[in-house]
């Protein structure tokens, strides 16, 4: 599942992103890890991730609209989204988009493996 792929994460909490770099790392994954969704725009370029994980609510930007953003620039990255605020309409919204994923925090690292091998398999 992890040959060669990459995954990006973008989340405004250090913990956060240090936790799920270290479990998304152990699985053999490339990781490249971003404080705020501007950072990663800035940085994806021509050479996407092959699946992203995201926060939901963050300074500026946040994921939903990052996500937005991504599919208007024609990018199909599948995109996970994890928040500390659950909320069913958001969930729905991101779902009904195409996500990958919605995870409060705090997940089980088995629920995003699930998920990155989703993503993946898609």
């Amino acid at each position: 599942m992890s040959q060669g792929k990459s995954i990006a994460i973008v989340d405004d909490d250090p913990s956060v992103r240090v936790a799920t770099e270290s479990l998304v790392r152990s699985l053999g994954f490339k990781v490249a890890t971003y404080s705020c969704a501007e950072d990663y725009l800035e940085a994806v370029g021509s050479r996407p991730a092959d699946c992203l994980i995201t926060d939901v609510q963050m300074d500026g930007m946040g994921g939903v609209e990052l996500s937005q953003v991504l599919r208007e620039r024609g990018d199909d990255t599948p995109v996970i989204f994890i928040t500390a605020f659950p909320d069913d309409r958001i969930r729905d919204r991101v779902m009904a988009a195409g996500a990958y994923g919605f995870l409060g925090k705090p997940f089980e690292g088995q629920a995003l493996i699930d998920c990155i091998e989703r993503a993946l398999e898609a």
